[in-house]
């Protein structure tokens, strides 16, 4: 996977399938990665918080399915803090979006009164989502995103979301550890299925 050129979305394809992820670096460089523990979200056992189902009942978001791709990584891409460095590079936004336009990477966005207020992306291959990034510009709006996106992964039969690495905020959803010989073999498997994401 050498970084001589340009991002690419075949290189994104053949990494995933390999279980790395690229992620940019303060020198704008591409740097790969394949964790050891990695983390990964149960699909089957995933059960939105109680604090969330009041949210989901009022209606009040919209989710729609790949209408703003490049707009979710944009936002996505916008440091959380002073202290937050930026990994979703313009090369990173370009290659992946090639890869949606290839329908291999796919966005959930949320929306209030036709407005986007938050939304995720990731990439999608056989039976597993790669799970990238999230935003929310209003209170529990990449919450009702994630919920959107467990609901679909789990009804079109996927078998495993990717959440990288752990942290306070994926474990709140739900998030596990599971050393990397493990999170290969389910990888493996999971490649060897066909889901349709969309």
């Amino acid at each position: 996977m050498s970084q001589s050129e340009p991002l690419s979305a075949e290189q994104l394809i053949y990494a995933y399938a390999s279980g790395y992820f690229p992620m940019g670096d303060e020198a704008n460089e591409i740097r790969w990665y394949n964790p050891d523990p990695r983390a990964i979200i149960p699909i089957e056992s995933y059960a939105p918080a109680k604090s969330l189902r009041p949210v989901l009942n009022k209606g009040i978001f919209e989710c729609r399915i790949n209408q703003a791709f490049e707009q979710v990584m944009r936002h996505c891409s916008q440091p959380r803090s002073e202290d937050d460095g930026i990994w979703i590079s313009e090369e990173i936004i370009q290659a992946y979006t090639e890869l949606h336009r290839l329908g291999l990477a796919h966005s959930v966005e949320v929306y209030v009164e036709g407005e986007q207020v938050g939304g995720l992306y990731g990439v999608c291959l056989g039976g597993a989502f790669f799970g990238e990034s999230m935003f929310s510009l209003v209170s529990n709006a990449s919450k009702v995103a994630f919920h959107h996106l467990l609901i679909r992964l789990r009804e079109r039969g996927f078998d495993l979301l990717d959440t990288q690495f752990i942290n306070d905020h994926v474990e709140r959803l739900g998030a596990i550890e599971i050393p990397q010989a493990e999170y290969l073999h389910r990888l493996e498997k999971a490649l060897d299925k066909k889901c349709n994401f969309e």
